[in-house]
């Protein structure tokens, strides 16, 4: 039994061994809880907060720190797409909705907005929305792997409870 597990564990860290570059190493045990201090970011830039926050999956503190990102500077189109993706991982899509038309107004239709805004209508259950916006994604960069998977998604109907940055 012991046996089995030695060779199990070389085999996972050889088979993770092939995902990392070159130089970094493979934590085969890692912790079930991060500790306090994977937590702490030394900064008080509002966009980097909320950036940091989304990563990890904290969409409250995230919101937060986007939204004062955007209260002390409405110009920042990061922010506002920053704040819409926080807002539709809580499920807060009125308030995406607005934060989009924001960031649009500012930037006008990039791909980034149109596969975020896209993403958002997949986690609403708004296939069609998505698609459409996901399409529009599409011709401006017709090689993105990152739309293309989130057509996928969409067609094989899996709903995402994190969104898929560009």
């Amino acid at each position: 039994m012991l046996k089995h597990v030695r060779y199990t564990v070389l085999g996972a860290s050889l088979a993770l061994g092939g995902c990392n570059t070159a130089g970094e190493a493979v934590n085969v045990f890692p912790t079930l809880q991060p500790s306090l201090e994977s937590n702490f970011v030394a900064s008080n830039d509002p966009n980097r907060l909320g950036r940091t926050h989304l990563a990890a999956g904290n969409y409250a503190m995230a919101e937060r720190h986007f939204r004062d990102a955007v209260e002390k500077n409405k110009l920042d189109a990061d922010s506002w797409i920053g704040l819409a993706a926080a807002y539709d991982n809580l499920g807060r899509f009125d308030l995406a909705d607005r934060a989009y038309e924001q960031a649009s107004k500012l930037r006008g239709e990039t791909l980034e907005i149109l596969n975020n805004r896209g993403y958002s209508y997949l986690l609403r259950g708004d296939g069609k929305s998505a698609l459409r916006l996901f399409q529009q994604a599409l011709a401006v960069d017709p090689g993105n792997a990152v739309i293309a998977n989130n057509i996928t998604l969409l067609k094989f109907g899996k709903r995402h409870v994190r969104a898929t940055p560009l």
